[in-house]
């Protein structure tokens, strides 16, 4: 659905408020020339702020007053003025039009009609680009027909909301086009996207039933199924792997299939009450359940991704309280590194035991894994079994860390996801137990003189902020006293500075010129009078200095020291 042109948006804005919007719309369309370069020196900071998105109405607005400005006061003559209202129109005309331009160019009349642009606007633009130069007469009357649509286009549109060309809006038809395909490509992806969700969800389910038909039938000691529909769907499973590996992944961590429901436990003949929390396990047989899709699909980049999603699942689990899927995804991570684990040796088994271990492995080539990636996941997934997964990391990594660096990181982990006790008076067995927090190492190097150093510390750490508090005070008073008789005056209220722009101080009033001098007078360095004399005082000859002159326009070194010496910082 197209947007309504009404509709409302949010724009960053050049002027300070609406009072000072009104000011320059007040002073641009009036009489006096001073007010006009007024409101011409507040859209050149406008300018400034906006770098290169000024509003084209503005930019037109600023160089057609100019142009009045200049032949008022009559220093340019007639053949100048011509040229500079030319240049003004033409960009006017140029500017305001080229949005409206499709692939296909098209007269500039035509667009100006569907603007309300008089014809011969148009027409006077093409005297000064192709034709003989108008007459200043023309120029003139055109910059008023000019500043008067912008006046009733842009200006008088304004006073209700931020900027918002309506010409800009307007469209040829062409982008309507454009969105409305962006809008189909987008709803084609979508429904893609839904087709092929269902598709994995369905071989998965197809892959799962086959599964527990073939334990039941195994359960009954009857002849196990032909093999021909479980090849074929995992042929299905491996190309939909290749064609969308993130969809099948994701499909796999939902409740129901890699993460196991109680009913599908409990039809596998598991038993999830004996889970450990700390060192996740997966049940046996319902790591052999899905192992013949897992080999199937053991590729680095499908093992990289699995790994990856995993943490980003138990990293969502963070906030919530689910310790069954908490569990299984632990599990899954334990398992995937241990497969790819060569740190643990075994001398002493025979070759069916050794056949018996692989067969229940996932991969048994090891894959180079992105081990400073997964440490961060893993780190930033914060759960009661992140020291069983971290050690795990920490050993397989291929340039381990040094071993203190290690054993600081287990720590600080273990104190991170210790479990909280509900019970405030611990078993004997918990107290024999070493409790991982700062305050119980601090006990247990300082004991012998705990008490004595607390109450030392606490009395410094009070007669310290006693004696800040007074440092305070002081400096507060003699900033006071120094600024005593002066307007200016030390804040000590609680002000949130953030909610204030730059420039502006609360109870400043809306008003722009409130910080406007009653009488000012402006003189430049070339204008002030300037006598040289030899300084003699300094004995160095050639040398000369600036002595203040009869009217008292400048200072001379004596003066500014004077000055300096005056000064008084706070």
């Amino acid at each position: 659905m197209k947007k309504k042109s009404s509709e409302k948006r949010r724009h960053v804005v050049a002027w300070v408020n609406k009072a000072e919007w009104d000011q320059v719309l007040e002073y641009l369309y009036s009489k006096d020339s001073s007010l006009q370069r007024y409101a011409l020196q507040r859209i050149s900071a406008w300018k400034g702020r906006y770098f290169n998105s000024t509003p084209v109405a503005v930019e037109c607005t600023a160089d057609l007053v100019r142009c009045q400005v200049l032949d008022r006061s009559g220093q340019l003559d007639g053949g100048d003025l011509v040229l500079l209202y030319g240049a003004a129109l033409v960009r006017f005309v140029n500017l305001i039009t080229e949005r409206q331009q499709g692939r296909i160019a098209r007269p500039l009349r035509r667009l100006a009609g569907n603007l309300n642009i008089p014809e011969w606007v148009v027409d006077l633009r093409h005297d000064f680009t192709h034709r003989k130069l108008p007459t200043i007469k023309w120029c003139r009357k055109g910059c008023k027909v000019v500043l008067e649509w912008l006046q009733q286009e842009y200006w008088s549109r304004q006073l209700g909301g931020g900027p918002n060309e309506d010409w800009e809006l307007q469209s040829d038809g062409e982008d309507e086009e454009m969105d409305l395909k962006r809008q189909e490509d987008e709803l084609i992806a979508r429904q893609k996207e839904m087709e092929a969700y269902k598709n994995a969800r369905e071989l998965l389910i197809s892959f799962e039933k086959e599964q527990y038909q073939a334990s039941e039938d195994q359960k009954k000691s009857m002849w196990p199924a032909p093999l021909t529909d479980m090849s074929w769907l995992l042929g299905e499973i491996k190309q939909f792997a290749l064609e969308s590996s993130d969809l099948l992944i994701d499909v796999l961590l939902e409740d129901g299939f890699l993460v196991p429901t109680v009913e599908q436990l409990e039809t596998l003949g598991c038993d999830a009450d004996n889970a450990c929390p700390t060192e996740p396990r997966l049940p046996q047989t319902f790591l052999r359940f899905w192992l013949p899709l897992l080999k199937m699909l053991n590729s680095p980049s499908f093992i990289h991704l699995l790994l990856e999603k995993l943490f980003v699942e138990l990293k969502l689990l963070a906030k919530e309280q689910n310790n069954h899927r908490a569990h299984y995804l632990s599990a899954w991570i334990s398992e995937v590194i241990v497969c790819n684990s060569n740190k643990f040796e075994y001398h002493f088994e025979t070759k069916m035991q050794k056949k018996n271990r692989m067969k229940d492995r996932i991969f048994v080539n090891r894959i180079q894994l992105r081990w400073q990636q997964l440490l961060s996941a893993c780190l930033d997934a914060p759960c009661v079994s992140t020291p069983h997964l971290l050690r795990l990391i920490l050993d397989d990594m291929e340039h381990p860390l040094p071993l203190e660096t290690r054993e600081r990181l287990l720590q600080l982990c273990s104190i991170y996801t210790q479990p909280a006790h509900s019970e405030f008076d611990p078993s004997p067995e918990q107290k024999q137990q070493p409790i991982f927090t700062l305050e119980s190492l601090h006990e247990k190097l300082q004991h012998s003189r705990r008490h004595s150093h607390l109450w030392r510390s606490t009395a410094d750490s009070e007669r310290s902020e006693s004696s800040q508090e007074y440092k305070w005070a002081d400096a507060q008073a003699e900033k006071a006293k120094v600024l005593r008789g002066s307007p200016w005056q030390v804040c000590t209220d609680k002000v949130l500075w953030k909610s204030y722009p730059l420039g502006k101080v609360p109870g400043q009033s809306d008003d722009p010129s409130c910080l406007m001098v009653e009488n000012y007078s402006t003189m430049t360095v070339f204008d002030q009078p300037v006598e040289m004399e030899s300084n003699a005082t300094h004995n160095v000859p050639g040398a000369s200095a600036a002595v203040r002159t009869a009217e008292g326009l400048l200072w001379n070194n004596s003066d500014i020291n004077k000055l300096k010496s005056g000064l008084q910082l706070f």
